[in-house]
């Protein structure tokens, strides 16, 4: 792994920490588009355990939400119960945009999409 993909990972986890404290600081196909990531570091975080996690949080959010009786819905009750529900959709709406930002940015640095000259 590379220097920029490790630094890539290390920030969207921090935003994923902030993300539970209310604060949602991070727009990530911007901040790719900023730092010039190539294609493969997107398709490469879309791969990676921090990718994973974030969708391991969303399905769990989702499950939170829903409520239920289960037991499954009581341990997320007893792990998520200190976020509001209104909170929780917020969340859960954000991780869920890192990850589109992801897809949406690999599908824009697709070969052969270059930005049109203006002369």
């Amino acid at each position: 792994m590379d220097e920029q993909f490790s630094t890539l990972n290390y920030d969207v986890e921090r935003a994923i920490d902030y993300a539970f404290e209310g604060k949602f600081i991070l727009n990530f196909y911007e901040y790719l588009r900023v730092k010039d990531a190539k294609r493969r570091h997107a398709e490469d975080f879309i791969s990676s355990a921090t990718a994973h996690e974030i969708n391991e949080i969303v399905l769990e959010l989702e499950e939170y939400l829903e409520g239920g009786q289960d037991q499954n819905h009581k341990q997320l009750r007893e792990a998520y119960g200190h976020i509001s529900k209104p909170q929780a959709r917020k969340i859960k709406d954000y991780l869920k945009g890192i990850l589109d930002d992801a897809w949406r940015y690999t599908h824009d640095k697709r070969p052969g999409r270059r930005k049109k000259s203006t002369k």
